[in-house]
């Protein structure tokens, strides 16, 4: 008698393991742990550096008195904030930044556009955006002085040259990278040159115009300080000059220092901008 082969048992369901990403029913709990991993490394950065700040202030490398410590740095900064008027003057620099990257921006977002998409006006206008591009802007406020005044007009026309070269190159390679093949195939569907524009072209361009808006954020508060030195009485530029002028070195590190926290504070939250704006996007990582 042959004995019939018994039915081979189906194999058991994987369980799911636990702390995966993408396989528990709390998605957000691995983004929330790399996200205060990266915020744990950045806080490590800078204790590193003021760890070394500390050690060259001691080693007696620099000659005393110009190099503060980091506590009388703080103590400077706390001086400013509680009689004079260092909060007003933070105010008046981001204010002058968000103008002069917002009407920059705004006008290099067409002309990165045009010449994406016209290569006789691209042929004809990029040898005069390069050379623009590489001048400096504290160069030219001799002729700011000459045009504007020394109003805060010309304070935030100098802000506005540095965003917008430096906006339209970016859109304007953001634009001129788009795969062709998202255009050949919206028009293989029929869509309208319109269509392609508003449905095809737009969406994709998004990133790049976030990208652009960062990048001018980056330059502008590189430029302040240029920017302020068109007789400015306000401004974290002012006070890092006026503090040069009377050689009180803590006020000039309070002014750098403030120039770079309000920097980095701004190109955060613009990251997390860009994150929820572009979250329909595939992301490989950060």
């Amino acid at each position: 008698m042959t004995s019939t082969p018994t039915a081979a048992r189906a194999p058991a369901p994987e369980r799911p393991r636990r702390g995966r990403p993408g396989r528990t029913g709390r998605p957000g709990r691995p983004r929330v742990r790399a996200g205060l991993e990266r915020a744990g490394y950045g806080l490590a950065g800078f204790a590193l550096m003021i760890a070394a700040w500390y050690a060259l202030h001691a080693s007696g490398f620099v000659a005393a008195g110009l190099l503060p410590r980091p506590d009388e740095v703080v103590a400077a900064a706390w001086r400013g904030f509680t009689g004079q008027g260092l909060l007003l003057d933070v105010r008046v620099s981001v204010t002058r930044v968000f103008l002069g990257v917002a009407i920059g921006t705004a006008a290099a977002v067409p002309v990165g556009f045009l010449l994406a998409w016209y290569r006789p006006l691209r042929a004809m206008l990029d040898p005069l955006i390069g050379f623009f591009r590489a001048l400096p802007p504290i160069a030219l406020i001799p002729l700011v002085v000459v045009y504007f005044g020394i109003g805060e007009p010309a304070r935030i026309s100098v802000l506005v040259y540095a965003s917008f070269f430096t906006a339209v190159i970016v859109v304007h390679e953001g634009i001129a990278s788009i795969d062709p093949l998202y255009i050949k195939a919206a028009r293989s569907l029929g869509a309208s040159r319109t269509e392609v524009f508003t449905r095809c072209v737009l969406p994709l361009s998004v990133p790049q115009f976030l990208v652009a808006v960062r990048v001018a954020l980056g330059v502008s508060w590189a430029t302040l300080v240029a920017a302020e030195l068109v007789a400015a009485q306000r401004g974290l530029g002012a006070v890092i000059q006026n503090a040069g002028n009377f050689f009180k070195i803590d006020e000039v590190y309070v002014g750098i220092t403030l120039i770079g926290i309000v920097a980095l504070a701004m190109d955060r939250v613009l990251r997390v901008l860009m994150r929820r704006a572009t979250r329909w996007q595939e992301r490989t990582g950060e």
